[in-house]
């Protein structure tokens, strides 16, 4: 039985309270930031950029469901080329007429075509440009665009490039591209989207017509390839 302590003054104030022994926190344990200010801070990053990604996927996710989003398809369906020769000056003189069709294959998305720029370039130069009005293109729809470029320019082909052209004067065919420069918007019901720059870009093999002649090869759909880089 343990001892009383002696009364004081008349009063008892209850047994000794033993002395606290030292606890001992491991490392790593618990809760709590042990690393200092730098971890805490980090920490935080690092959940709000996972919450900030994992909200972007679901709203990505949301909108798929949605909207089902296609893309957009480029085709040249016809070039007529009556022209095409280069004078001792390195000036090239063309006559080419040229078909596209673009593709809105989807069901809930419009888009605005605020610019377009199209371009006929020979060995990377760029021979001529013409710019189209500007057209909203409804849900499923294809549109049909016509453009023809004629006149001279002074194009510097290096002596492989003028081999190259010797072969195509030749064959009859040419290796003409055409790209286009567009400035568009999507309309998603009632919201319209910010303006983004797609390139699209057609490699086009094109028969030479003589004047009052057909050639004697015919021109092949060619598929465009499209950049849908927002920034530049």
């Amino acid at each position: 039985m343990a001892e009383k302590q002696p009364h004081l003054n008349g009063a008892y104030y209850g047994p000794a309270v033993p002395p606290k022994k030292n606890s001992y926190h491991r490392p790593g344990r618990g809760g709590g930031c042990v690393c200092g200010c730098g971890c805490c801070l980090l920490k935080l990053i690092f959940n709000l950029v996972l919450t900030v990604v994992v909200a972007v996927g679901l709203l990505a996710l949301i909108f798929w469901l949605i909207f089902r989003p296609n893309l957009v398809k480029f085709h040249v369906t016809d070039a007529e080329l009556t022209q095409f020769n280069f004078t001792a000056t390195n000036t090239l003189s063309y006559d080419l007429k040229l078909n596209l069709t673009i593709r809105n294959p989807n069901r809930r998305i419009g888009i605005y075509y605020d610019s377009i720029e199209v371009r006929a370039l020979y060995e990377g130069q760029r021979v001529a440009s013409n710019y189209l009005t500007p057209f909203y293109q409804g849900h499923k729809n294809t549109t049909t665009l016509s453009t023809a470029f004629q006149g001279q320019q002074v194009v510097q082909l290096s002596t492989s490039e003028q081999s190259d052209f010797n072969s195509e004067q030749t064959a009859g065919v040419y290796d003409i591209d055409m790209k286009l420069y567009l400035r568009v918007r999507f309309k998603l019901g009632k919201i319209k989207t910010f303006r983004i720059k797609p390139r699209v870009k057609c490699g086009l093999k094109v028969p030479l017509s003589s004047s009052g002649s057909a050639a004697t090869t015919t021109f092949q759909t060619e598929k465009c390839d499209i950049d849908w880089r927002i920034f530049r």
